[in-house]
């Protein structure tokens, strides 16, 4: 990890610098560590937003880390067929490959450094299972799965699935060299990547070497949070300390700062990063499982629904599409 780098870093395009005279530098309200638990079929994860009060995360819902596993062969695990509706999944691969389908055409594969963004919207069937080539052979597994919701205009519009390759992000630097960013989705700095969203979000992986900080400057209107994927270092001008597996919520302003400690895990020689905001929906939400509505009758029907097989149809052959059943 990271699969994406680059030969020479000198040769991107850089971010501004920030005069710290003239931009709020974003405080850290929080710093929490993520809990492990088993997703799926039985692979680790890590909790992200455990304890998080969902106003802070709004308009995110849940992130899990999945892995960092190394499988020997025969125990790679996956998810069976399950439902979604009312928001959108984004599977962020480090390392590994995953093949996914849904009940509505969608799907593929994606490996080092590749995005999944699926728009459940009015509902569909999903399944997320190692390729049986890896399942054979064992292998390195990690990754990560976010959870974006929609507002109520969009919960009901029609599933949608991107596969944005690892290669399509765009590639920054800070003005020393020091840190290596990738915008996957939303702007840094007027840089645009790849991802197209339903909800206004931004998705950064960054790589701070040991000693460098990262000044990014954060559009105001959205949240801010920053989970470590490996290494250690510090948040905010306070310089709070934060390492694998901890989530830093920042609060109100127009620039957020992180920086690598100068020394670093033998086997993590670098801070890796996600950096993810998005423009908060403030609306109620209900949810339960893979549910994510704005009232708890919504929830309800949503299971009824899948029940009585609205949300589509497991396809009799595996990668052939079916037509998504009407949620009416």
């Amino acid at each position: 990890m990271p699969a994406v780098t680059v030969s020479d870093i000198t040769v991107l395009p850089r971010i501004s610098t920030q005069d710290p005279a003239a931009v709020r530098e974003r405080p850290v309200k929080s710093v929490t560590s993520a809990p492990s638990g088993y997703e799926g079929e039985g692979f680790p994860v890590r909790r992200a937003f455990a304890g998080v009060d969902l106003r802070d995360l709004d308009p995110f819902i849940h992130m899990d880390q999945m892995g960092e596993v190394e499988y020997a062969p025969g125990e790679p695990k996956g998810t069976p067929w399950h439902p979604h509706r009312g928001f959108e999944t984004v599977t962020y691969m480090l390392d590994g490959i995953m093949e996914h389908q849904d009940s509505n055409g969608g799907g593929g594969v994606i490996s080092n450094g590749d995005t999944q963004w699926m728009t459940a919207g009015s509902g569909l069937l999903h399944i997320e299972t190692p390729p049986e080539h890896l399942v054979m052979s064992g292998g390195l597994f990690h990754g990560i799965q976010l959870w974006v919701n929609l507002p109520k205009a969009l919960k009901w519009a029609p599933p949608r699935y991107q596969d944005i390759r690892g290669g399509d992000a765009a590639l920054l630097s800070t003005p020393d060299g020091g840190s290596l960013i990738r915008v996957i989705a939303g702007s840094v700095d007027g840089h645009e990547g790849p991802g197209s969203t339903h909800t206004p979000i931004t998705l950064v992986h960054a790589t701070v070497s040991p000693g460098a900080e990262m000044v990014l400057p954060w559009q105001p209107d959205y949240n801010a949070l920053v989970y470590v994927l490996a290494g250690q270092g510090t948040v905010g001008s306070d310089r709070r300390p934060i390492r694998k597996g901890q989530l830093a919520v920042f609060g109100p302003g127009d620039v957020l700062r992180t920086t690598a400690g100068t020394s670093q895990p033998q086997a993590e020689p670098n801070l890796d990063v996600l950096v993810i905001g998005g423009r908060p929906i403030r609306e109620p939400i209900a949810m339960a499982g893979p549910f994510v509505m704005n009232t708890r009758a919504e929830v309800i029907q949503a299971f009824e629904d899948f029940q009585a097989g609205k949300l589509g149809s497991i396809p009799a052959v595996h990668g052939a599409p079916t037509e998504l059943r009407s949620t009416d």
